[in-house]
């Protein structure tokens, strides 16, 4: 596809977005009391940025110029951030993680394959490189620590051996023939030369014409093929010469070489630019700004009678004065920040009698038993509202409207370049600036007023710097200041701490959608989530957050997150799935796995310093607990006492707290026994708790398809997958995969030609794996009942249980 067919895509994208925003404008200001038509709308608008997010993400991965992929990244960071923000919204209308909204898509006319959640490349892409050396570097240290071993070549059948001896002895025959040929060409050719010259003499004018002949023809093959060249790339029929060099890997790799090379010639572009402004225009920038301070202290002394103070470099600096105002109301503002010291202290009084009012009011309404009307739901203030807004108004201004005709190249624009490096080179310039002109208005000061620059001192700086000082906890506390991050990394890497993760994709995890969902929540029933919905809460809360930085600093923040299910049902793969998605470090703190390891409590304090430190600074990072029921037990099995799984319980809340919005770090659990657990502590915690069940018809049935092929077999008449997915009910994706890989060993494989696979073939194997019964999926039920969310789930249905019954006894 060409580079338009992108730039229409960014376009339509564009235009929905418009269209969206436009619509929250709408109906969000309003609060809505009807909660069932306030989740359709967020339905609603929670799918329409699905699709937007699907268009930009496209649009991203392929177009070639810089510039307007960094125009669509802002964008693209802001509807991951609102699609995170509705997410919420929803959890907090349902009560529940799961939702359901088939009438919602049927409207839109969309598919459930739409409503996936698409996975940006620019994850791992942008740090590609980085992450490449880091897996390099991780694999040294594990084969130097004995803790990884080489991959085993595989050996060579014996006719593939013969084969490939023959074929290299006959290429080296033939290159020895040919060689031989030469030289007999060559001998032949050297003896009928030296007859002629023999018989004619050598001739100085034929000699020179030959020469001149074919220096000639090789001088206008080379113009030739120079003017063809521009003309095919002046139609847009080739690439040029920098481009063309990475035209060796297929198409889609290509275009990503191509963004990758073209980022790189931008950045010394941009560089080369900003050094140029700075030569340019950087002497006129400093006079203007000295001129326009030099304006302002004059005219604020002529009305207020005194020269005003610098603003320290904290309040902006020089920054603060050139906020547009006129002297009047500068001098109104100075004589304002000597009266909001006093106002201060009224207003912590009148705050102080209105706490006691409002608590004296709610004492009365608890006695008379009046409850105040509910308002309804209306949509929470969001923090990526202002950033979709900016860069559709920046689409408009710059991009819309742009004519592109003769720009085959799709190179930067040097113009764009310079408005963004010309505020750079001003505020370095402001910087020097304002050094200057402090010194010079203290003179002032001293000439004319005579006044002394006031300056504090040391003891009441020191006296307020202890007083600001806030308590650091014990893990954020630098325990290894001598230390850098590489030895750190390489002592987790050798204690087995920190891990490899396995490259598992997120798609990999095979699951259909849940078509019945809607249906049994109208007759009351709570339907068990599908395995589409996992893969959407999983993106949600693990992948999204984690690969950008401003979604995670400004959406709702998940720290912690538990994946809790029977055995099989692939909640280590979802693990290793969001650090191949993110690029992200694995950091194993299960307690089978630090059993042993920085014994006691200042050892495990040290532990968790280091892992802290190295995610941070390595950020992305996963920290994982398997088992993690056993940090929690209610009571330790005499056998596991010597292993201590409890020793992370009091400590793990300390860990969580030293994560800021800024720290792409997520701690993720994963229990097939949570009921073994104390429910408080382990649910304080895990923030968010994400049920796995066991696969349902339809995802057993897509499962079967994929592990068959996946493994080399081929689907027959005789191989009947609706009897095996029928068969299967209650066995999990790991007996699945297991009795697949059972079944299709390789001499099986060998015999598929002339014996195709039977349905019969799969049963044996199947009963031998243990099914999971429908009494542990009632105790994971029953479990999930008690969490926060499962409790605020069952106070809504009896309210309004409640509520139908009062309505029916007035009818």
């Amino acid at each position: 596809m060409s580079q338009d067919t992108y730039n229409r895509l960014w376009t339509n994208a564009q235009k929905d977005l418009d269209a969206q925003l436009q619509t929250e404008r709408e109906q969000f200001l309003q609060p809505e009391k009807d909660h069932v038509k306030a989740f359709r709308m967020l339905a609603a608008s929670y799918i329409n940025y699905l699709q937007i997010l699907h268009r930009l993400e496209e649009a991203h991965s392929h177009l070639i110029h810089q510039q307007k992929r960094a125009a669509i990244r802002r964008v693209l960071d802001g509807v991951i951030g609102r699609i995170l923000e509705m997410k919420k919204e929803m959890v907090g209308l349902e009560n529940s993680e799961f939702h359901y909204t088939d009438n919602v898509i049927e409207d839109l006319k969309l598919l459930p394959e739409d409503t996936e959640i698409p996975i940006p490349e620019y994850f791992v892409k942008e740090n590609l490189e980085g992450l490449q050396q880091r897996e390099k570097t991780l694999h040294e240290i594990l084969l130097n620590a004995g803790l990884e071993t080489e991959k085993p070549v595989e050996a060579m059948r014996f006719e593939e051996a013969i084969k490939m001896i023959q074929v290299a002895e006959r290429a080296r025959q033939g290159r020895r023939r040919a060689l031989f040929m030469k030289q007999i060409h060559l001998e032949e050719k050297r003896k009928r030369h030296t007859k002629l010259q023999e018989q004619i003499g050598p001739d100085p004018d034929d000699a020179a014409t030959c020469i001149q002949k074919v220096w000639r023809g090789y001088i206008q093959r080379k113009k030739t093929e120079k003017m063809r060249e521009e003309e095919m790339i002046f139609l847009g029929m080739s690439n040029p010469p920098h481009l063309r060099a990475l035209r060796s890997t297929p198409h889609m790799h290509t275009r990503q070489e191509d963004a990758l090379q073209a980022e790189v010639q931008e950045r010394h572009e941009e560089e080369f630019i900003k050094d140029k402004l700075r030569e340019t225009e950087g002497l006129d920038i400093r006079e203007t700004l000295q001129d326009q301070i030099r304006q302002c202290f004059m005219e604020c002394r002529h009305i207020i009678g005194r020269f005003p103070d610098y603003p320290a470099k904290e309040a902006g600096g020089s920054m603060a004065i050139f906020s547009q105002k006129t002297p009047e109301q500068v001098a109104a503002e100075l004589a304002a920040q000597r009266e909001v010291a006093l106002q201060k202290k009224s207003q912590k009084e009148k705050k102080g009698k209105e706490k006691g009012k409002e608590k004296e009011k709610g004492k009365k309404a608890q006695k008379t038993g009046k409850k105040e009307e509910d308002e309804g739901w209306k949509m929470a203030p969001s923090n990526f509202l202002p950033i979709l807004e900016e860069g559709s108004s920046q689409y408009k201004a710059v991009w819309q409207n742009r004519d592109e005709g003769r720009d085959f190249l799709q190179d930067h624009d040097p113009e764009l370049i310079k408005a963004e490096k010309r505020e750079e080179v001003e505020e370095e310039i402001r910087v020097q600036v304002d050094e200057l002109m402090q010194q010079k208005l203290e003179e002032l000061k001293l000439a004319v007023d005579g006044e002394k620059s006031s300056k504090k001192k040391k003891g009441k700086k020191s006296e307020k710097k202890k007083a600001g000082r806030k308590k650091i906890s014990e893990l954020e506390e630098d325990l290894t200041p001598d230390r850098t991050i590489d030895s750190l990394y390489r002592e987790l890497a050798e204690e087995g701490v920190l891990i490899k993760a396995k490259p598992v994709n997120l798609s990999d995890y095979v699951g259909e959608y849940s078509y019945l969902g809607t249906t049994l929540r109208q007759v009351n029933i709570e339907p068990m989530p599908s395995l589409a919905d996992i893969r959407q809460l999983i993106a949600l809360y693990g992948i999204l957050p984690l690969g950008s930085q401003t979604a995670h600093e400004k959406a709702p923040l998940v720290k912690a997150l538990l994946l809790a299910g029977p055995t099989g049902v692939g909640k280590r793969m979802l693990v290793h799935a969001i650090c191949t998605e993110t690029g992200a470090n694995l950091f194993n703190l299960s307690p089978s796995n630090i059993g042993g390891k920085y014994p006691g409590k200042n050892g495990l304090q040290m532990m968790l310093h280091m892992v802290l430190k190295v995610a941070k600074q390595l950020q992305p990072s996963v920290v994982w607990i398997g088992d993690t029921e056993k940090t929690f037990y209610k009571a330790v099995p005499k056998a596991e006492e010597q292993m201590n799984p409890k020793r992370l319980e009091k400590i793990l809340p300390k860990f969580l707290k030293a994560l800021k919005a800024e720290d792409r770090v997520l701690l993720v659990g994963t229990t097939s026994r949570p009921f073994d657990a104390k429910i408080k502590p382990f649910c304080k915690v895990y923030q968010k708790i994400i049920l796995i069940p066991r696969p349902d018809y339809a995802s057993r049935f897509v499962l079967w398809k994929h592990a068959i092929t996946q493994h080399g077999g081929e689907i027959t008449k005789l191989l009947s997958i609706s009897c095996l997915a029928k068969l299967s009910d209650g066995f999990t994706q790991g007996c699945i995969v297991q009795v697949v890989r059972a079944v299709l060993s390789e001499l099986r494989l060998l015999q598929m030609a002339r014996k195709p696979l039977c349905t019969a073939e799969f049963l044996t194997p199947l009963a031998s794996q243990d099914p999971v019964y429908n009494e542990e999926e009632e105790t994971f039920k029953a479990w999930y009942a008690k969490t926060p969310l499962g409790r605020a789930r069952s106070k809504a249905a009896a309210k309004r249980e409640k509520a139908g019954k009062g309505k029916g006894k007035k009818k």
